[in-house]
């Protein structure tokens, strides 16, 4: 029987709390990253959803503020899910992570631009709306790029659009700028 692959969403969230969070850095995601219970939803045989915390402290310099960013990356284990006993082969499960380590590049390649973006960037009396208006930009950036990539592979189903995009992200994070330049 033929199974029909993945759709797979990297959920990005934006936290404004001040509370200490869990993050992880950059790693390769294992089967053991899906603790979430599977939900029965045809196609879709496999869920991540990661988040990125946003936090600062302001403090008021002469003219202008400086800004101390705290932006972390996490893969939320409990809500990523994924249906095992629709998994039938090691091939399939390999290839089902390789689509889904994807869906976490994107997340981590959006945490690594705003860290890069906001420690080039002054700060005026607007500090709040202008650390959201990076923020909303560079995410609605990397929601379109998941959108994108997940129809240009057609969830995994399009061998040579996955080998195409693996190739592309292996590129991306061989050559990314460091963090804080």
């Amino acid at each position: 029987m033929k199974l029909r692959f993945v759709w797979l969403i990297c959920v990005v969230v934006l936290c404004f709390s001040f509370t200490k969070s869990f993050s992880q850095p950059y790693r390769t995601l294992t089967i053991d990253d899906f603790r979430g219970v599977p939900h029965n939803n045809g196609e879709v045989v496999a869920y991540t959803n990661c988040s990125i915390n946003f936090r600062y402290e302001a403090r008021r310099e002469k003219n202008y503020y400086s800004l101390n960013f705290n932006i972390q990356l996490t893969m939320n284990n409990d809500k990523s899910w994924m249906d095992k006993r629709r998994i039938t082969s090691q091939e399939m499960l390999v290839e089902v992570l390789k689509h889904e380590q994807g869906h976490y590049i994107v997340a981590y390649m959006e945490q690594q631009e705003l860290l890069r973006e906001v420690s080039r960037t002054v700060f005026y009396a607007d500090y709040q709306a202008a650390a959201m208006n990076i923020f909303n930009r560079i995410d609605a950036k990397y929601k379109q790029l998941n959108l994108s990539y997940d129809a240009d592979t057609e969830h995994m189903r399009n061998r040579e659009q996955q080998r195409s995009w693996d190739a592309y992200f292996k590129k991306r994070l061989e050559y990314m700028p460091p963090a804080n330049p």
